[in-house]
């Protein structure tokens, strides 16, 4: 007995012995690694490095042309007491609601109705086409469309009585008309993500549910919503993240204006940093907003139950 007690802990001393202790990576391995390199790279070079550079920056003032100047918490400190920019963040907010929630409103919907009556692919191609032109091109579009005086919307308005309307022009209507250009290039991706999200679903519970008297609207908020909770976060949090970082449509249609209406926070930034070249608050101002991204990523991770499914 003493002897096999001996020879166990001999034995596992040698088997640890000769383990390696650095096994080189298999040949699936050494693939997936040359795969995912060109996107780590890229995120290196140009997310990793510039936030790190920014988050520096932050503390500093800075002209782009003279030394940078080390001020420690000062541009944060002028950052809460700057009335200009609490208006920015209101109208990002504002922006924010309006946009994610009635672009999810209206994707849910259309992918409701094409998943019931149709399984078109030229449909889907239809709905998808916005999507594929860049916020530039969409933004040119629609203003020439818009235009007060040539702009074809307006000629309809005109002839059905309505009158022209300023749109883009108008202090009252420049951010809703930003809205609704963003909706209709947007409102696209996120319905084929939710038609994507609804052919999960088993057909086997709305048959169940019709068995037991359940109406349209019944199985839609008591199987549909609940099923599609994960696509319903995903949509929520890319849209919100995506609503705060809105730019090049302002740039191109109004560049905060008229009278700051559609002056949101990342037009803020790049005032501060490209017009009046004060790097160091505006490096400031990009840190606030990213802080401010991940908490509100955070709850809405945490509301939605994002990693958790019913399927």
């Amino acid at each position: 007995m003493s002897d096999l007690a001996n020879t166990v802990p001999s034995v596992a001393s040698q088997g640890l012995k000769s383990a390696p202790f650095f096994r080189m990576p298999g040949r699936e391995t050494r693939a997936a690694f040359l795969f995912i390199l060109p996107a780590t790279v890229g995120f290196l070079v140009f997310y990793a490095l510039p936030f790190v550079r920014g988050f520096l920056i932050s503390f500093t003032n800075w002209d782009l042309v003279t030394a940078p100047e080390f001020v420690g918490l000062r541009n944060f400190e002028r950052l809460l007491n700057d009335q200009r920019f609490l208006n920015a963040l209101g109208t990002t907010i504002q922006y924010v609601v309006i946009n994610v929630s009635v672009q999810i409103l209206l994707a849910l919907l259309l992918a409701a109705f094409i998943h019931r009556f149709t399984q078109s692919i030229v449909v889907r191609a239809i709905i998808i086409v916005p999507y594929l032109l860049s916020n530039v091109v969409v933004a040119l579009l629609w203003m020439w469309m818009i235009d007060p005086r040539l702009g074809i919307v307006n000629e309809l308005l005109m002839t059905l009585g309505i009158g022209r309307q300023p749109f883009l022009g108008s202090p009252d209507q420049a951010l809703l008309t930003v809205i609704f250009i963003n909706i209709w290039r947007h409102a696209g991706y996120s319905t084929l993500l939710f038609l994507a999200g609804l052919q999960t679903i088993p057909t086997e519970y709305y048959e169940a549910a019709a068995i037991d008297g359940a109406s349209e609207i019944r199985r839609f908020w008591n199987i549909t919503l609940p099923l599609l909770r994960p696509v319903i976060a995903f949509v929520v949090i890319t849209g919100i993240i995506g609503s705060f970082q809105v730019f090049d449509t302002i740039a191109v249609t109004t560049q905060g204006g008229p009278a700051g209406a559609t002056r949101v926070i990342v037009w803020y930034i790049y005032e501060y940093a490209f017009q009046r070249f004060n790097m160091g608050y505006s490096s400031a101002l990009a840190m606030s907003v990213f802080l401010l991204l991940v908490l509100l990523t955070a709850i809405q991770v945490r509301l939605f139950r994002a990693g958790e499914s019913q399927l």
